[in-house]
């Protein structure tokens, strides 16, 4: 098993290589090993699947909860893993920086900060702080006994503040301030995103929505990084209520078709 420097290191090696790095989000030590037997080079948390499997929201789950929950799925594979850790548990400063060194320590090769307060009334931090709290994440992710790969994410997309002229300034601060790769979840129109990809000098990573371009136009537009969010773990949700409903309303059992193929890529995955 790679060492987490090593794991660090390959994790960041992979947003420079010639393809856009594609990372599925796990919710589980099965959907781990599962992606990692499929090929994948890297693996993300996702708070949002997390939480699901909690039977809770996004949003719900405790710091503790999502550092054990990195820790158990960095120990699955050998493969990097990266966490989403919401706003890192914390408005100010050190308290980011104390959620990035528990994570260091939990083995993970990455994780992400936002900028989303979780506060209806306002939803965005300032823009110094929020800098200010990239900032103390970056000194710890790089400057202790391990290095981790920091990942900023400006949330305007996600939560009502469609303006990207704000959303690059934002992640021009979050570069400066030390993040290793820039994320702004929810931006997906090809000119926006070239233009965020030019204003920038970081990795970018486009989180995969419906009317996203595919992998190869994204490729194309200069985006290093595409991962899925909480996409895959509530596909599985629906494919198991689609199965239920089946049972309970019709009485039936077509949802076998689904579950033989399922079965046997569980076995392929997890035999070794």
């Amino acid at each position: 098993m790679p060492t987490q420097t090593e794991k660090a290191a390959r994790f960041l090696a992979l947003h420079h290589e010639g393809t856009p790095l594609l990372m599925p989000n796990a919710w589980d030590r099965g959907s781990a090993r599962l992606f990692a037997s499929l090929g994948f080079a890297a693996l993300a948390t996702t708070s949002s699947g997390f939480a699901a499997t909690l039977g809770q929201l996004d949003g719900t789950v405790t710091r503790d909860e999502a550092i054990a929950h990195g820790a158990w799925l960095a120990g699955a594979t050998d493969l990097p893993v990266s966490a989403d850790l919401e706003n890192c548990f914390a408005d100010e400063p050190e308290g980011v920086a104390q959620t990035v060194r528990l994570a260091l320590d939990a083995g993970l090769a990455g994780c992400s900060v936002e900028d989303f307060t979780g506060h209806a009334d306002a939803p965005i931090y300032d823009p110094v702080l929020a800098a200010e709290r990239v900032a103390a994440a970056a000194e710890a992710a790089h400057n202790g006994p391990g290095q981790l790969v920091l990942t900023a994410r400006a949330e305007n997309y996600l939560r009502g503040r469609v303006d990207l002229a704000d959303t690059i300034a934002r992640l021009q601060r979050y570069q400066d301030a030390g993040a290793d790769v820039l994320f702004a979840p929810g931006l997906i129109r090809a000119d926006q995103l070239r233009d965020l990809v030019a204003a920038l000098d970081r990795p970018v990573s486009v989180l995969a929505l419906p009317a996203a371009p595919p992998v190869a136009e994204l490729a194309e537009l200069g985006v290093r990084r595409i991962s899925v969010g909480g996409a895959f773990a509530f596909a599985a949700l629906d494919a198991a209520a689609q199965a239920a409903r089946e049972l309970r309303d019709a009485g039936t059992y077509e949802y076998w078709d689904r579950a033989r193929p399922g079965a046997a890529a569980a076995r392929e995955a997890f035999g070794s």
